[in-house]
């Protein structure tokens, strides 16, 4: 890549369309955020098979856009919801606005695939049918018999066999033949999803081959006496919002209905190979019922994510050094008895660069102990084989009181949920699942212990998911306390979810959708009326997502009153920063690097300068959006502790807000521009790789 072309693909997509807007485009900004994820693919810092990674985690995110925010899109449109409602623009305009930036997005990947194939440092290739010796052919004619001819269901069309169903996600290769009277005939074949995409030849060097082009190649094994004229590759996505009727008796009987018609969700984009010919085009897009504007043409390769079966399979070194996270040293002096040093102290562990097996290790040490009484746990979401689960599956088989508040509405985690609440219930637990109108986020368990002659309890409150798999890759926290005022509001917030019966007050705890928009309207008020004052303030967020208009519009309002402000926001941005007379205080950055910032932090000066005893210092399940503030059941936890504050204040906030290596700043036309250093650049996430977190040093700590 030229320099010039690399400059302009650093100024990221322009979020607006109006500079007089206050706001940017929710759905503009997401694609944004996903073009600063495909970006990290050209950072020769990273490890090449790293670097083809970040090409595929782009490619997947832009497949749930599709499956979502295009349907959702797609949805209004047909509802006759001419305008959207929080900014006036019209649907079918913002339709098309998005459309068009997704299809560049599209042709970024792809040129960024390419030049990733033909880079130095590319130790693999992909094999097309010229490239292919006598040898090569023979051995994959002979693989390709017994491995994948079986599984293939080849369907002609013709009126007695109508067009097929293609899943989502469904790959095919469409052929177009003659037979030997010279009729035309049409063919397509599912690629089916258990079975590798890139086979690889025997040999030292890594040679793959498609899957596709094995079905292409050995054509006359499936039709032997037709000719083949034209063929290419097709791949599908669907609609994949579930609709629940909120009157529903049977939740679960409606969940396994809406899962299973997922699957057959109307068609939201259709992609061809360049080699598919206009009439196969034609002939697709007629069956599919879909418009040419949601058609994209792949001049590269159709479904990037499947590259990651090669990633898998590459030479270390071409990969990150593999990364253990380190257990706590106060666990450790504590000879992993979580309960003695959670009760010495209070600790926030930070993953992915503190081990998850805290976590786990106090799940699993309440199931055995025989002075735990009960266990109350969230799932939102979790692996389908989750020790979290195996733990309360020991803890009811021996006798524990076990409470599972398991979330059924979490997006593509149904089906796992539903499995997991079935184990679960087998086992005597009690499964509760969440509440019809709202969604359960709050990452929260509980565990009640019999200490002599009282119950003491411990709470874990966290920001990110009970999944072992993401929690290596997630960076988020764990907080750990027996504070009996949040233990006691923990207990409030899961009656709640159970009885259903909203709790009144709560101790210490902030939660939604009862108080949190309010509260947070109160504390951002709380610095207006301080900078007024021309007392200490400011506000500092750490979050994934800003969409909430009326936050946002009070955020507008500190920063005319002189409110410094800096959002650390990951994702979606609508907030519109540096902008004079109205948010030229705000200063809004984002971090991409190797592990996905998803931990939520919001602290208020409260009279005090950033990083002293004054501030006021929140974690959170939740972003300013407003599905987190009126739609779900979510936490904004307290951190009082003096070694907790300090880790938060002075090593966390510290590190991102100076990291120099992976951060992006956003300004007022929109544009994310990478903020670089003259001087050595720094990384927040080395820096957490390498430094103990505060809470968690224990007699390591300075003295």
């Amino acid at each position: 890549m030229v320099k010039s072309e690399l400059f302009l693909m650093y100024k990221t997509n322009k979020i607006l369309t109006n500079q007089n807007d206050r706001y940017f485009d929710r759905e503009i900004s997401w694609l944004s955020f996903n073009q600063r994820v495909l970006l990290q693919a050209y950072d020769k810092t990273i490890p090449f098979g790293e670097r083809l990674r970040f090409v595929c985690i782009s490619s997947e995110n832009l497949d749930e856009f599709y499956m979502v925010r295009i349907a959702g899109l797609l949805h209004l449109i047909d509802n006759k919801y001419n305008v959207i409602p929080d900014t006036g623009m019209r649907t079918d305009e913002l339709l098309r606005s998005v459309l068009n930036e997704a299809n560049k997005l599209q042709n970024k990947q792809q040129q960024c695939i390419q030049n990733l194939l033909d880079h130095e440092n590319c130790n693999f290739s992909i094999l097309h049918e010229n490239q292919l010796v006598e040898d090569d052919l023979k051995w994959l004619q002979e693989y390709y018999e017994q491995n994948i001819l079986p599984l293939l269901t080849p369907i002609t069309l013709d009126p007695a066999h109508p067009f097929p169903f293609i899943p989502n996600k469904g790959k095919c290769v469409l052929l177009e033949m003659q037979d030997s009277h010279k009729k035309d005939k049409n063919c397509v074949v599912l690629l089916p999803d258990n079975i590798d995409r890139f086979i690889r030849l025997p040999g030292e060097s890594q040679r793959y081959v498609m899957l596709e082009t094995l079905v292409i190649n050995f054509v006359n094994l499936i039709y032997p006496d037709y000719t083949l004229i034209h063929s290419g590759l097709f791949r599908v996505i669907r609609d994949s919002e579930i609709e629940i009727d909120d009157e529903a008796d049977d939740l679960i009987g409606q969940f396994e209905t809406a899962i299973k018609a997922r699957k057959r969700g109307g068609v939201v984009s259709l992609f061809f190979s360049e080699n598919l010919s206009k009439s196969a085009q034609k002939l697709l897009t007629r069956e599919l019922n879909i418009s040419d504007d949601r058609i994209y043409v792949a001049h590269g390769f159709v479904g990037i994510t499947d590259f990651v079966e090669i990633i898998n399979s590459l030479p270390k070194q071409n990969l990150f050094k593999l990364y253990k996270p380190r257990m706590p040293q106060r666990i450790l002096d504590f000879k992993g008895d979580c309960f003695a040093a959670i009760k010495n102290k209070d600790i926030i562990v930070h993953h992915p660069y503190e081990s998850f097996d805290v976590v786990l290790s106090l799940l699993q040490q309440a199931a055995i102990d025989d002075n735990v009484l009960a266990i109350r746990q969230t799932l939102y979401r979790t692996s389908p084989d989750s020790p979290i689960v195996s733990a309360l599956v020991r803890a009811a088989e021996l006798g524990k009181s076990v409470v599972a508040v398991i979330e059924l509405k979490a997006r593509f985690d149904e089906e796992n949920n539903l499995q997991l609440a079935r184990i679960l219930e087998k086992a005597g637990a009690q499964v509760a699942y969440g509440l019809v109108d709202l969604k359960v986020h709050a990452k929260m368990s509980l565990v009640t212990r019999r200490e002599g002659k009282k119950l003491v309890s411990y709470a874990h409150c966290g920001t990110g998911n009970y999944h072992p798999h993401t929690a290596k890759i997630y960076t988020d926290f764990s907080f750990f306390t027996v504070d009996k005022k949040i233990c006691d509001d923990a207990r409030s917030v899961f009656n709640f979810l159970t009885s259903h019966v909203q709790p009144k007050t709560l101790n210490k705890m902030i939660l939604s959708p009862n108080s949190s928009f309010d509260w947070l309207i109160k504390k951002i008020d709380d610095e207006i009326k301080n900078a007024k004052e021309d007392l200490e303030s400011g506000i500092w967020i750490k979050c994934n997502a800003i969409v909430d208009q009326k936050i946002i519009e009070k955020l507008y309002e500190a920063s005319n009153a002189g409110v410094k402000i800096h959002l650390m926001v990951r994702g979606i941005c609508c907030l519109r920063p540096n902008v004079k007379g109205m948010s030229e205080n705000i200063k809004v950055t984002t971090i991409v690097g190797r592990f996905l910032e998803h931990g939520r932090l919001y602290v208020f000066a409260n009279k005090g300068k950033f990083q002293t005893a004054s501030n006021l210092v929140y974690m959170s399940s939740a972003d300013i959006m407003p599905r987190n503030l009126y739609h779900r059941v979510e936490a904004f936890i307290p951190l009082e502790n003096k070694t907790v504050r300090s880790q938060i204040l002075e090593q966390v906030l510290s590190a991102l807000i100076n990291d120099t290596k992976n951060s992006w700043q956003l300004n007022e036309n929109g544009e994310y521009l990478k903020i670089a250093s003259k001087d050595k650049s720094f990384c927040a996430h080395t820096y957490f790789m390498n430094n103990p977190s505060l809470s968690g040093q224990g007699s390591l700590a300075k003295i």
